[in-house]
């Protein structure tokens, strides 16, 4: 029976073979690297809101604390986020007139909270508590980075799964005296490993890295 292929064909097929893997592998890779880059995850990217809050001034200049306007962070899974009538406590004389703060001033009057854009949103299939993780000794820092530092709020973290594991699996750490948990400044360096292990067994932090810790 006559040949019905070239003999080149054999060569042709080990090529595209190998190419569709490589290719393959390429466009994973690519994937992988878009869901990690900054499109993706935020990271490093400062996002638009109705009022350009700056938490440089008001934590760094002015000397606020978190808990003045993330009241529940102690308390409840959400930290909280400050009513109208808290930032007109101060806004009521200080910049009362400035145009920029008008959507302030319009929430107040028309009783309508002001819409802010969700900076660090987790998926709905996620479970975090704030309160847990500062009454374990996780600093904002850890997480939210130096808000002291920003004039518009970004992610310096990118919420991934793999990163809350980094966490989860070695917490020492991340762990610091609670009177230093709101401390923008606190130097992590401060502490030796005979004092993360100690900080360790005083708040009873375990390795948790269950599936049903986070997705309930």
């Amino acid at each position: 029976m006559a040949q019905i292929f070239h003999p080149s064909f054999n060569t042709i097929s080990k090529v595209s073979i190998f190419g569709a893997i490589f290719f393959l592998g390429a466009v994973i890779y690519g994937w992988d690297t878009l869901l990690r880059s900054p499109y993706a995850t935020q990271v490093n990217v400062a996002r638009e809101q109705p009022v350009p809050f700056s938490h440089k001034h008001h934590v760094a200049g002015l000397g606020i604390d978190c808990r003045f306007c993330h009241s529940t962070v102690e308390e409840s899974a959400f930290a909280g986020i400050p009513a109208t009538k808290t930032c007109m406590g101060c806004h009521a004389t200080v910049w009362k007139d400035a145009e920029i703060l008008e959507p302030v001033r319009a929430s107040l009057r028309d009783d309508r909270p002001i819409e802010w854009t969700r900076v660090h949103d987790l998926p709905d299939f996620a479970y975090f508590d704030h309160s847990v993780h500062v009454a374990k000794g996780v600093g904002c820092s850890t997480c939210h980075g130096r808000v002291d530092q920003m004039p518009l709020m970004w992610r310096v973290n990118t919420l991934n799964m793999d990163w809350c594991l980094s966490c989860h699996r070695d917490p020492a750490p991340n762990l610091r005296p609670r009177d230093s948990i709101f401390d923008m400044r606190w130097d992590p360096d401060t502490l030796d490993a005979n004092q993360r292990a100690q900080l360790m067994m005083d708040y009873h932090v375990e390795s948790m890295t269950d599936c049903s810790v986070c997705h309930r």
